[in-house]
């Protein structure tokens, strides 16, 4: 398993990184994520470290706290062995302080998180999403104090706009205070808009991105196809897509699976390991967020890390996968001396 720097950080991630999202089945959305309990949890646990992925992500609100106490079960014994990210800011809750990135709110979530992993540090805390209504000076000051008491070891952000992105690191440097090493984000072969503006900066910055829904909720894993029904077990038909069905046009969906085929036929590999090795290739890119129901599912999943598609064969799915760029991003590229864009090779 390879393993890469985290952003600017000193901490090094391996290329894959196991979600638990698949944790629980607390309710209806994340039941259609898969219900693992911990028995199938230590089990996974287990085949993930045997690779060398000893990275695990989950979050305060997945099942509500049921996949943060199952992966806690499932480490218990084995925690120096390994590196856990989660995070909070969504809500817990129905309070008004349940939500947010309020110090309230993020004292609360992080000691809540703690207990339920059994714990007394997190590794890699995120903030899920931005919080508009908090001063950022707020939000960062807490985290600082959380990595300066030894509950956190870096911290990081998901879901942010680049301008949210940006003040906040530019907050973090006035004040001398911890400042996100890495940005969890949906990327994928079907949605690329994460290269218009974050990746730039994120190179700019020394920002690491993880990847969240590397296969756009499982449209990208081989089971969607031209002229065929939806599989009636996907996440999508369920209603636990992660990634709603305005995000992305259908027919550009099956143009890309047919330049995915094509590789897959002159790799040997799956469809779903082609799209991971895809993003593996990025800049940026750290570490890639993989899922599984089932033990079978998470070893195909491991195997798209230890080989590496050919520039050409990249190119080729660049190309397919390329979709219309929106202002002011077009008018950038139109003046490449002045704007060079990331170099992908």
């Amino acid at each position: 398993m390879e393993y890469r720097q985290l952003g600017g950080s000193g901490l090094f991630v391996p290329v894959l990184c196991f979600g638990t999202a698949t944790f629980g089945g607390g309710n209806d959305f994340f039941k259609a994520w898969g219900s693992t309990q911990v028995e199938e949890a230590s089990r996974l646990v287990d085949l993930c470290l045997d690779a060398g992925l000893n990275f695990f992500d989950t979050a305060d609100v997945y099942s509500t706290g049921m996949a943060e106490e199952i992966l806690g079960q499932a480490i218990k014994g084995r925690r120096d062995k390994l590196l856990i990210s989660t995070k909070a800011t969504f809500a817990m809750g129905n309070g008004p302080n349940d939500q947010g990135s309020s110090r309230f709110h993020l004292i609360q979530s992080c000691e809540g998180s703690l207990r339920r992993l059994g714990t007394d540090y997190i590794d890699v805390y995120h903030m899920h999403g931005f919080d508009g209504n908090t001063p950022i000076e707020e939000t960062l000051r807490t985290l600082d104090d959380l990595v300066q008491s030894g509950k956190v070891r870096y911290i990081a952000c998901s879901n942010f706009s680049g301008w949210h992105l940006m003040k906040s690191l530019g907050i973090s440097e006035r004040h001398g205070w911890n400042r996100y090493v890495a940005h969890q984000v949906y990327y994928s072969l079907l949605n690329r808009e994460y290269e218009w503006e974050l990746m730039p900066l994120g190179i700019d910055q020394r920002v690491g991105s993880l990847i969240w829904s590397p296969l756009a909720a499982g449209r990208l894993g081989g089971k969607y196809r031209r002229n065929q029904p939806d599989p009636a077990d996907s996440r999508v038909a369920q209603g636990g897509s992660p990634v709603p069905s305005f995000a992305y046009d259908e027919a550009k969906l099956y143009d890309i699976v047919d330049a995915l085929d094509a590789v897959a036929a002159e790799t040997g590999k799956t469809v779903a390991q082609v799209a991971l090795n895809w993003l593996l290739q990025r800049p940026t890119v750290s570490s890639i967020i993989i899922g599984a129901r089932n033990e079978e599912q998470l070893k195909q999943n491991l195997a798209a890390a230890d080989w590496n598609l050919t520039t050409d064969q990249v190119k080729k799915l660049d190309a397919d996968s390329e979709s219309p760029t929106i202002y002011p991003y077009w008018h950038q590229r139109d003046r490449p001396t002045l704007n060079s864009p990331p170099k992908f090779y």
